[in-house]
């Protein structure tokens, strides 16, 4: 059932029966009324795509993740698909992967799809050759990166400031009596290379010994094994921040099967403050990077630069700690 279908059965012409669809004034009561019925008894559903040629704009909106695994960036993902749904924009989803290969096909498919709209979530975008692909694909689109920054006159970065935070975390576990304090890195990412500077940022403020140690990845067999990698090496070590929850909730296990009691021989804080930290056993010290915060200030900022208002480029979030049972 087309719109011109509905025309003919109401006894008026196309254009009317389009401005009962979009609740346009100008119209006979009575003639409303008629098609209203009409579009009621045949569930018309007007082609969105059709609309957009006519209006030039798709509706569509991009989220670009690395891994649909990573539940953190899974979250943030949900939260402006959540948003942007509210506005009527559709949204997908697309994992890029890790290679540059990959993130350039996606970032092109948003070109050839006519994205009105791009999120980054995650700071791995933040690279020189994302930065080519947004200038060569996405120059004439507001682009939001989650997490991250780069240089260009169409993209915002919502950027937690996780290198203070981290800092912050070391002040706390030091007024703990803790001074032995390693930090377990999942990657090397420009956040979590951020958050490594605020580790040595602490250690420097009190004049302690960093220890520094790298996982092969981020999940919680990798954690498990990094802990028992630092337990090993340095067994006087008395507190362990992690760069993620997940590794921090390997590091608990770990721990524990080690025979150290947390908080009392091995304090443990993780990033994040996801879901992971209050089902684990003892919960999580985590620190709060504001994912629900940063990834509806990215939709906002994503519904202003589509309605070519001006925004800033830049936008720093503060982060906290929350502190639970490992510490």
């Amino acid at each position: 059932m087309t719109i011109y279908d509905i025309a003919k059965e109401a006894g008026c012409s196309a254009s009317t029966v389009s401005r009962v669809i979009n609740n346009k004034p100008g119209i006979r009561r009575e003639t409303r009324e008629r098609v209203r019925e009409l579009l009621e008894k045949y569930n018309y559903t007007p082609d969105i795509a059709a609309r957009g040629l006519v209006k030039q704009s798709s509706g569509l909106i991009g989220i670009l993740i690395e891994d649909l695994r990573v539940l953190h960036h899974l979250e943030s993902a949900f939260i402006i698909e959540r948003e942007m749904m509210k506005l009527g924009y559709c949204c997908i989803i697309m994992p890029t992967g890790f290679s540059p290969e990959t993130q350039e096909e996606y970032i092109r498919v948003l070109e050839q799809r006519r994205a009105e709209g791009a999120v980054l979530v995650g700071s791995m975008f933040m690279t020189e050759t994302v930065k080519a692909y947004v200038e060569k694909y996405l120059p004439k689109i507001p682009v939001v990166i989650v997490n991250g920054y780069l240089d260009l006159p169409n993209v915002t970065g919502i950027i937690a400031d996780e290198r203070e935070g981290i800092g912050k975390t070391v002040d706390l576990l030091y007024s703990k009596g803790k001074r032995n304090i390693a930090f377990a890195l999942d990657g090397p990412t420009v956040s979590n290379l951020s958050k490594q500077e605020g580790y040595l940022d602490g250690m420097r403020k009190y004049g302690l010994e960093p220890r520094l140690f790298e996982s092969k990845g981020k999940t919680q067999k990798e954690g498990e094994q990094i802990t028992r990698e630092i337990l090993s090496a340095m067994p006087d070590t008395d507190a362990i921040i992690y760069s993620v929850d997940l590794t921090a909730v390997g590091g608990i296990h770990a721990a524990v099967q080690e025979g150290y009691r947390v908080p009392e021989d091995l304090s443990i804080v993780g990033v994040d403050n996801s879901i992971y930290c209050d089902i684990a056993r003892p919960r999580l010290t985590s620190l709060n990077n504001k994912v629900e915060e940063s990834s509806e200030t990215a939709a906002a900022v994503l519904i202003e630069g589509i309605r070519k208002k001006p925004v800033h480029r830049k936008i720093i979030l503060f982060t906290d700690i929350v502190e639970r049972d490992t510490t």
